[in-house]
């Protein structure tokens, strides 16, 4: 018989590392879309994301959770879930081309307190005074970094948050998937479904790919796709109260390249406004593991 003191995470550390890489990943996928912003259309870099992405999804989908992986209970909730998953995408590279790499990704951090509020209105989850108060303080946050009425204020800085809304609602429509169906099938339908109804867009916008951006296209895809399934493992390995917070080591990961590739240095309210967004989720991740934890 198994010790209540044994640990129930034993590959935590693993998780944690998986996690952290993951995430590195991610922001060099979004580091490599918003250089090619500057020839593409984001609609077109989401299509070829997801199209060369779909052999290796299909790959990594068999290989974790066999061919029942590629099956699908209910496919019209993936429908749905790539129409979410085209409409977060085309947003957030948009607003790469017009925004710092650092700046975009501090902003989309709002997501997790989209998904409190979301829960709560329309799923009648108990959301105490708290959580609501760290929703208010992280919208305060977001507020402080790009400070509506003011000079520095963009209008294209409302696109990563209404990214992260729209995130908020691709992460709570996993809900209406049928639980008998993997995070492997999840993954490799949003990957299908995104690059499926894209097609039918995409015609209008496409500009022909020029042959030094082929490496371009093929990177997005592998560190997208690397950077999501590393992170869904990371899930399965340990803790949610461990690991997710981890997400906003993005901030580093963005500034870093922001600066080293367009020399984007975030001004400091840009700064103080993602702390107390990370602060506020980081709270509301802590809380409900502890809501979650009471018998």
């Amino acid at each position: 018989m198994q010790s209540a003191s044994a640990p129930l995470y034993p590959r935590a550390s693993t998780g944690i590392v998986l996690m952290c890489v993951g995430v590195a990943s991610l922001c060099v996928n979004d580091a490599l879309a918003k250089t090619l912003t500057d020839h593409y259309s984001a609609l077109q870099i989401q299509f070829m994301r997801n199209l060369i992405a779909l052999p290796f999804a299909i790959l990594i989908a068999v290989k974790m959770g066999g061919t029942a992986a590629l099956r699908s209970h209910r496919p019209v909730a993936h429908l749905f879930r790539g129409t979410l998953w085209i409409a977060a995408t085309v947003m957030f590279f948009t607003s790469l081309k017009y925004l710092g790499l650092a700046e975009a990704t501090a902003l989309i951090f709002v997501a997790p307190l989209f998904i409190t509020a979301l829960s709560a209105m329309f799923f009648r989850e108990t959301v105490g005074w708290r959580r609501w108060l760290a929703v208010l303080i992280g919208f305060a946050g977001v507020l402080i970094a790009i400070r509506p009425g003011s000079a520095a204020f963009q209008t294209v800085s409302l696109l990563p948050i209404a990214t992260a809304f729209v995130y908020a609602l691709l992460m709570l429509s996993a809900r209406w998937v049928d639980e008998r169906e993997s995070v492997w099938t999840l993954l490799l339908y949003m990957t299908g479904t995104g690059a499926a109804l894209s097609l039918f867009i995409v015609p209008f916008v496409w500009i022909p790919v020029r042959p030094e951006d082929w490496g371009l296209f093929a990177a997005v895809a592998i560190f997208g796709t690397a950077g999501m399934t590393m992170m869904t493992q990371a899930f399965r390995l340990a803790p949610a109260v461990v690991v997710a917070p981890l997400d906003y080591t993005a901030i580093i990961w963005a500034t870093l390249l922001g600066w080293i590739v367009w020399n984007e240095i975030p001004d400091a309210l840009t700064f103080v406004g993602a702390a107390v967004i990370i602060a506020s989720g980081v709270f509301i991740i802590w809380r409900e593991h502890r809501t979650n934890a009471r018998p």
